[in-house]
């Protein structure tokens, strides 16, 4: 897969820019297993972010009914318009934009080795979707905070949210001798299968993200210092609404909070403020 990638490369000279998390599949049993977790049917019609030069791309086109392939880089893009005309696939719909910007087409299944500078903002796009899974590559830190339990040191909100509102299962580990060019970082790969029957409202994911901003204090302090994410008010009208909630949380530090102690919080704030 080097030698070929590589061929490609220099036939259309290009020069891969890693801050843009252009670092490209090498790895043959890795695409295998990927692909073996995806369980891909002509049924399918598969969301590609960050195609590349279509590593992913051509093996998905020939197991799915359709794949949707998003890609910023329109020279890129170009050269995986070509490499599949040459091939004769036309199942594939290419298209060039920022994934996290566009309205993104319908789609059941997304499958895709992330950019890792999109990773948080794809992934909250990806749960305000309609699909059955992903089968999804991120920065192995980034995995480990998707996964990460109250008290854990990469407990964020990111894992509060896709507890609450989804599955997330860690498949398994690759290594960043997996790429070209090699990133200085090891990566993994994630199955994501959204719960539909959750809808999540935003004073909720508000007040996660105001804890979240100080997850070392205790919750009383970090409400009053980010208030402002949640509501504009004045500072001792919050002090006042934040003596009014669950006296033991207001004392937890907030990276031990659960996620239903956060929807707790949540729930009492908004019923205080709707008074």
């Amino acid at each position: 897969m080097l030698a070929d990638t590589l061929k490609i490369l220099r036939a259309n000279n290009v020069r891969l820019n890693k801050r843009k998390g252009q670092n490209y599949l090498i790895n043959t049993q890795i695409l295998f297993k990927i692909f073996n977790n995806a369980n891909i049917s002509q049924k399918d019609t598969i969301l590609e972010i960050g195609p590349g030069i279509g590593t992913l791309t051509i093996p998905l086109a020939k197991m799915a009914g359709k794949v949707v392939a998003v890609e910023q880089d329109k020279k890129i893009a170009e050269i995986l318009k070509k490499r599949l005309n040459s091939l004769h696939i036309s199942n594939v719909e290419v298209i060039i934009g920022d994934a996290v910007k566009i309205k993104l087409p319908p789609f059941n299944k997304v499958i895709s080795n992330l950019p890792y500078q999109i990773s948080s903002p794809i992934t909250f796009k990806l749960l305000k979707e309609k699909f059955d899974y992903g089968i999804l590559m991120y920065q192995l830190e980034f995995a480990e905070r998707m996964i990460a339990k109250p008290g854990n040191t990469n407990y964020s909100r990111l894992s509060v949210m896709l507890y609450v509102c989804s599955d997330v299962e860690f498949l398994f580990k690759v290594s960043m001798n997996s790429f070209f060019p090699k990133p200085q970082v090891s990566s993994a790969v994630i199955k994501l299968t959204p719960n539909p029957k959750l809808n999540i409202d935003e004073f909720f994911l508000n007040t996660s993200k105001a804890l979240f901003q100080h997850k070392k204090k205790k919750v009383r302090n970090a409400l009053i210092d980010s208030f402002h994410e949640i509501s504009d008010m004045d500072k001792n009208i919050v002090k006042d609404l934040v003596s009014h909630l669950d006296e033991r949380l207001m004392n937890e530090r907030v990276m031990k909070l659960t996620p239903e102690e956060i929807m707790v919080i949540s729930n009492q704030l908004k019923y205080l403020m709707n008074m």
